[in-house]
Parts: C-alpha cells; sequence; structure tokens
C-alpha cells in the first residue's frame, strides 16, 4: 500500500493499460530483463566504469540490499546530490527494485543549506552525495548537515578520497552476492521518482512519477526515432536533470548503453562523444551551440558516429538545428517538463522548417492543446497563441505533499497548465511563442527572478531591483540586474555582485548584466513591466554593462 497521496486514478489507468501506453514493467524489471538476456553487453559508461547489464544488476541488488538493511519502507525517499556518475543511475534503480522514491534532481549549483531544506521538506530516509561537490563545497560539510535531519537512516559517501566523512558510511561496492534482499517491487504505478521543480516564485515543487508515466515516454521516443540495441546514447545533460532520465527512460525500453557526461582527464566532451562511439545526443540548446563550436575550430564536419542530437529546456536557434542538418545530423526538437516528460517532438522524417521552427507533435499517449491564457478553460482558435495544456500516460502523479499547487496546476477539464505560450503551425505542429513565467533560462538552468530581486532590495542603497533576461545567442539567455536607487546614490555593480554573494545567492545565479535606472516602467498598479525593460535593452534605449562574478 503506497502512503503517498498522488492523483493515480484507476479508471484513468485501466484506459491506459488497455491503450498499451502503460504497462506491467518496472525500470528494475526492464533491467533484470535485459540482464538476463544480454548479460555481456554494455549498459552504463562513465569515464571510471563501463558496467554490462548483469553487473548494472549485481551493483543494484547490492544497493537495494543495504538500503533494506537500514530499515527503510516502501514510498520512503532517497535523495541523490552527485556528480555524472554511474552511482546516481543505480540508486534510481534500486529504488525501483525495493519501492522507494528516488530524488534524483539535487543539483551542483545548490547550496548544502538548500540541500538539507529540500531534504527536510520531503523527509528522506537515506542520502547519497560526494565530498566536495556543491556551490559551497569548500566552505561546508553535507554530510554533517545531513546528520542534523532525525528523518535519514543511511548516508552513503561516494567517491571520497581520504577517510570518510563523520557522520556517513561507503556506497556499497559491487559484489557477487548481495545481502537478503525483499521481493522486487513489481508494482508499476507505485511512485517511483521525485524530482524538484520550480515555479516562477522559485519555491521547489516535487514532481512525483511512477515508473509507468517515465517509462510511457521513454517507449514512445525508442518508436519514432527507431532506437535499438545497437544505439548508443550520450547524455550531455547532468544525471540531476530530467533530460538524463529520459535518456535512462530509452535506455531501459531498448536495452542500449547509456554515455553520461562525465570524459576522462584530459578529454573535452567533443572528443568523448566520438570516443565512446555515440550515435545519439541529448543535451541543450547550449551544449549544441559548444559542440558545433568546437567541430568548427577542428575543421571537422561531422560528430563521429552522431546522427541524432536532442535539444530541449529551451528555445532553439534555427541557424543551430540547420547546422546539424548540414552535418547529416537530425536534430530532435523537444518541448517538455519535469512534470510530463519529453512529451512533444520533432519525427525523423520532418521536413527542414518543421524541425527548424516547431517542436513537433504530441507523442504516442499524449495531447496537447492551447488554452485562452486569461480563461484557462476555454480553448483558443486553430493558429491563435494560447497557454499550452497537456495531458495523458506521461503526466506527473502531483506535487509531493502539496495539494494546493497540484490543484491550482490543471484547468477544469484536467489538463495541466505549463505556463508556456505558444501556436500550432497549419501542420498541427506546436511552435513555442514565450512563457507566462517570470523565469529566465540560461543554458537550460533555470534562474528565479524574485529571489534575486529580494536580495538585491537588501541592500541599503537599493529602493528597487528587477532581475530580467537578455538575449544571448550561446546560452538562450542571460541575467540582467536592473536597479533604482535611493535618492539617486551610486551603486556599481561588483559592489551589487559581492552584496548578492554575501546574502547566499549562488555564483550560478548571478547576474551578468548591471544597469542602474532613475525609474521603472510601470503598469497602473505599481508592477515592474520587465517586458519593457527587455525591450528597451534589445533597441538600444537602455545599455546594461557586462559584469562578472569571480568569487
Amino acid at each position: 500500500m503506497s502512503t503517498l497521496l498522488t492523483l493515480h486514478d484507476p479508471a484513468v489507468a485501466r484506459r491506459y493499460y488497455a491503450q498499451g501506453y502503460w504497462r506491467e514493467d518496472t525500470l528494475y524489471g526492464l533491467l533484470a530483463h535485459h540482464a538476463e538476456r544480454r548479460p555481456d553487453a554494455y549498459a552504463l559508461r562513465d569515464s571510471r566504469l563501463r558496467l554490462t547489464w548483469k553487473a548494472l544488476e549485481t551493483w543494484v541488488d547490492v544497493l537495494a540490499a543495504d538500503l533494506h538493511a537500514a530499515g527503510l519502507k516502501a514510498g520512503q525517499r532517497v535523495s541523490v546530490w552527485l556528480p555524472n556518475r554511474v552511482e546516481a543511475v543505480v540508486a534510481l534503480l534500486a529504488c525501483s527494485r525495493n519501492g522507494y522514491v528516488c530524488n534524483p534532481s539535487l543539483h551542483q549549483n545548490y547550496t548544502v543549506g538548500e540541500i538539507v531544506q529540500l531534504m527536510a521538506r520531503i523527509n528522506a530516509s537515506a542520502f547519497i552525495a560526494q565530498p566536495g561537490y556543491g556551490a559551497d563545497a569548500r566552505t561546508a560539510d553535507v554530510f554533517a548537515a545531513a546528520a542534523s535531519l532525525a528523518s535519514v537512516k543511511r548516508s552513503y559517501c561516494v567517491g571520497a578520497a581520504n577517510a570518510l566523512p563523520a557522520g556517513s558510511t561507503p556506497f556499497p561496492l559491487p559484489r557477487t552476492e548481495s545481502g537478503a534482499l525483499p521481493p522486487p517491487d513489481d508494482n508499476p504505478d507505485k511512485v517511483v521518482y521525485l524530482a524538484f521543480t520550480s515555479g516562477t516564485t522559485g519555491m521547489p515543487k516535487g514532481v512525483l512519477h511512477s515508473d509507468n508515466t517515465l517509462l510511457a515516454n521513454g517507449r514512445a521516443m525508442v518508436n519514432d526515432w527507431k532506437l535499438d540495441e545497437n544505439t548508443v546514447l550520450y547524455s550531455h545533460s547532468p544525471l540531476s536533470h530530467h533530460i538524463a532520465t529520459v535518456a535512462i527512460e530509452q535506455s531501459l525500453v531498448a536495452g542500449f548503453e547509456v554515455v553520461v557526461n562525465d570524459p576522462p582527464q584530459g578529454l573535452k566532451p567533443y572528443e568523448w562523444i566520438v570516443e565512446s562511439g555515440a550515435t545519439y545526443v541529448m543535451g541543450v540548446p547550449t551544449h549544441a551551440v559548444d559542440i558545433l563550436a568546437e567541430a568548427k575550430r577542428r575543421g571537422v564536419t561531422t560528430l563521429g558516429r552522431v546522427s541524432v542530437f536532442y535539444m530541449a529546456g529551451s528555445i532553439i536557434p534555427p541557424e543551430t538545428a540547420r547546422a546539424f542538418l548540414d552535418m547529416g545530423i537530425t536534430p530532435l526538437n523537444v518541448y517538455g517538463m519535469s512534470e510530463n516528460g519529453s512529451h512533444q517532438y520533432t519525427r525523423p522524417d520532418d521536413d527542414e522548417a518543421t524541425i527548424t521552427s516547431t517542436c513537433g507533435k504530441a507523442c504516442a499517449g499524449y495531447a496537447t492543446r492551447l488554452f485562452d491564457p486569461e480563461n484557462a478553460d476555454r480553448e483558443v482558435e486553430h493558429g491563435a497563441v494560447g497557454e499550452i495544456g497537456t495531458r495523458g500516460a506521461l503526466l506527473m502523479l502531483g506535487y509531493f505533499d502539496n495539494q494546493t499547487a497540484t490543484e491550482s496546476a490543471f484547468n477544469a477539464g484536467g489538463w495541466f497548465m505549463s505556463g508556456d505560450l505558444g501556436r500550432f503551425d497549419s501542420g498541427g505542429n506546436l511552435q513555442i511563442v514565450g512563457r507566462k513565467k517570470d523565469l529566465i533560462i540560461r543554458g537550460g538552468h533555470n534562474i528565479h527572478p524574485p529571489r534575486i530581486e529580494s536580495l538585491a532590495v537588501r541592500h541599503p542603497e537599493v529602493l528597487m531591483a528587477a532581475a530580467y533576461a537578455v538575449a544571448d545567442e550561446r546560452l538562450g539567455e542571460r541575467v540582467c540586474l536592473a536597479v533604482v536607487t535611493r535618492g539617486g546614490a551610486r551603486v556599481d555593480a561588483m559592489t551589487l555582485l559581492e552584496h548578492l554573494n554575501a546574502a547566499g545567492l549562488s555564483k550560478y545565479d548571478m547576474p551578468e548584466y548591471f544597469v542602474a535606472l532613475e525609474s521603472f516602467p510601470l503598469t497602473a498598479s505599481g508592477k515592474i513591466l520587465k517586458r519593457e525593460l527587455s525591450d528597451w535593452t534589445r533597441s538600444g534605449r537602455i545599455k546594461p554593462e557586462p559584469v562578472r562574478w569571480r568569487g
């Protein structure tokens, strides 16, 4: 019996099963299937290890046994704060095996304080981390901080160079035999995954997925892109990102190898992609821009064996997609969220215009419609701009312990409202127009202006602050901080960056442009019109200065 409150509806589930979008498979069950059928075929690789399906299954069983011995119960949460290494995937699969909920979305740019706060919110029972990882790793000890949480029964340390940190135990190493194991949890409708995402307020919400809601996405992509056991997938996105989870789903469905973005020392990602024999790369547009720049620098016109390059997370520059087409690589233009995976994408046989200017159609088992931004229950006419609403077999099972957020995410018809704006072209392909959300996406990394603004106005000379997006060819967007000072006082950019750092802003969220203004454009109700600030910047009416935090 699940102790987690979710949106799982037996009537809806029966329909998805009847249509074949949901099946009896679990993530672990597919691992065991490949380990039995192709034990010596490769499944997973980082710079240190290359695991076969059988070796991966053995390691997963060892960790599952240790978590069971620690007293974890089905439904309890396992938080993972790791760089790109195979142990992160081992943890996810062990959770699927025993019925725990894996929480892998603890990113490198988080501070120790933020990690512990998030773990406390979900009442984490186990924690897996690597010393020296994170935004403030040099000054904070995450294992000591995690020890303060009464819910944590086991803290695993991965890759300790010297002595183990106090309060931690070594991450179990693969052995030929594991300890006592409970029977595998074969329920594909259990919650297996909890990923933190954030809205415009910057307050994280815990997205809940089952084995089935995850695998429905993997099955659709494998089918549409004709992936098989011979595919080698390079995940340029970090394992803490949902894009990497989509990579793992596809691997488990088709039985192919995943190579994580952990190049051996001295190798660049371009070289690692070529050396690993990758045929399929997944990442965000920034990764694509960097790879193309490296190829141009080397004077090459191919990317090894790569034939498909998946891009999601932010709007793809059309010239980037065309550059891949010129290299004989098919761009996979994707739209999605942690809540509904990579649900909208182009197909291999789409024409150039569709690939370069749209993100295609919804995948099997999913549907997309557009609704009036001012009335989420009214669908707009074809060709009109509307808020993107979706529903189907890929959709999350709600937000962890957040009834209000879960309810407010849907319209009256049960469509998940994304906060993004789009339109359908004449062929029914989705074009992303913009975002209702006050969110800046820098190279696939979400930055929340309200946090920057709230910290900026703590400076005694700052009266008002606005953080807004400045277009960037490589990263998509960068952050500009605009301020109005008290009484016209002078505040320079570096002083404010130092203030933001002292106030606790992560270095990954630091503004990269700064401008001081006499006043802001405001609505009648007194809200800052950030769109006008963006327009002023674009037109040259204001000229923010480039800044860089080097702390």
